[in-house]
């Protein structure tokens, strides 16, 4: 079966959905393919039990419709989902589930994306062909667990972050998170609270600040330098947390606001982890050197320790370059996109991206915008030139 439609969105989550919301409030027809049997899959399937959105709800809704006035501040995972859902009927939007992209490529005969897909449901072949393609997988696709020598041979149990809910089975266990962004700081602090004996790797510098720091920070943004709010984001850190130094946490040289500017790398917030470190409820060990028969971990400090569970919260890794053959024409061999925020969501011949910013669901928000306001001039451009043509 082959369908012809202007835009081809791959990918359901809120990257995906905010681009076809906003693709619809002008009119342009689209329709998203997304290879899990619902939308927002990460959030449904693949997240823990004590998540909440970061940010404040001023800085996370999606375009053209706010989050209601009786949520909470912070936004718990439950009510993110039902916002979601709420947001895929009220913007009319069309999904088709449970389709698996083989590959897309971009036919320079007719000048049109070529999307083939598999509706594992029905076990049938499908064709798209569109003007237009939004690679919307984002930047969080497929879990990444770092190659660690004895890793294969570990008697205990260890899994990505994506498969964690919360710490009940492990009460009385020892338990190491490796990684020490939001969710490994969070998921350490939730396993310490379930009665675990919690370990968890630090390997570099971090910012830690709470979440109503993050916020006053990100509000004062449109108003003063970065410089300025990062010095206030280190003097609040140091009010509040003290020299953590001896614990295993210490402070980058450059602020958090600029680290996340210059790299992508965002402060974490903490919602409790820091008290339990500092109360030794969870110990830090530096970087990981190797694991040894048995259950043993030896850390590159020379102290090594038993451990039953391992909790890998190492991150994700994109998936662009897997089933996009013409890949190179936006994104890198790491399928992230070549050029810099905020110019990285437009590359050639009518693709786009959108969620790969590293700018969390703010970033969604742009990337949707950019994209839909550029497909609009572009058709609005070609309707105009065929009506002066026919006359």
């Amino acid at each position: 079966m082959e369908v012809e439609i202007p835009v081809v969105i791959v990918g359901a989550g809120p990257g995906g959905l905010a681009t076809s919301a906003c693709l619809n409030k002008h009119s342009i027809s689209n329709i998203i393919l997304e290879k899990d049997d619902c939308h927002a899959s990460l959030w449904r399937k693949r997240a823990y039990d004590r998540l909440k959105l970061h940010l404040g709800k001023d800085f996370c809704n999606l375009p053209h419709m706010p989050f209601p006035s009786d949520f909470p501040t912070f936004v718990p995972r439950v009510d993110f989902l039902r916002y979601l859902d709420d947001y895929v009927t009220h913007m009319k939007i069309c999904i088709r589930y449970n389709r698996y992209v083989n590959d897309a490529s971009f036919d320079a005969t007719n000048g049109k994306w070529r999307v083939c897909v598999h509706d594992t449901t029905l076990n049938l072949d499908e064709i798209y062909v569109a003007d237009y393609l939004v690679v919307a997988t984002g930047e969080n696709c497929d879990p990444y667990i770092p190659m660690i020598n004895g890793l294969e041979s570990f008697e205990g149990e260890y899994l990505h972050c994506s498969k964690y809910l919360n710490g009940r089975p492990w009460y009385d266990k020892n338990v190491l998170v490796v990684g020490s962004g939001n969710f490994g700081m969070e998921i350490a602090y939730d396993v310490s609270t379930w009665g675990a004996n919690t370990s968890m790797v630090i390997r570099s510098p971090v910012h830690y600040l709470t979440k109503e720091m993050v916020y006053i920070g990100m509000s004062l943004l449109k108003y003063i330098s970065i410089e300025k709010i990062d010095k206030l984001m280190v003097f609040m850190s140091k009010m509040v947390y003290g020299d953590m130094s001896k614990y295993g946490l210490v402070r980058p040289k450059d602020g958090p606001f600029a680290m996340k500017k210059k790299g992508g790398r965002t402060p974490t917030i903490d919602v409790g982890c820091v008290k339990q470190i500092k109360k030794g409820k969870v110990k830090v060990y530096p970087a990981i050197s190797s694991i040894k028969k048995g259950k043993i971990i030896e850390f590159a400090d020379g102290k090594s320790g038993q451990f039953d569970v391992i909790v890998f919260a190492t991150g994700y890794r994109s998936s662009v370059q897997k089933w996009l053959k013409d890949y190179k024409e936006l994104f890198n061999e790491n399928g992230m996109p070549k050029a810099r925020f905020p110019d990285h969501w437009k590359g050639e011949n009518g693709i786009y991206c959108v969620g790969f910013s590293r700018n969390g669901l703010q970033g969604i928000h742009f990337d949707a915008l950019k994209i839909t306001n550029d497909i609009s001039f572009t058709v609005n451009a070609m309707k105009h030139h065929d009506a002066d043509a026919n006359a």
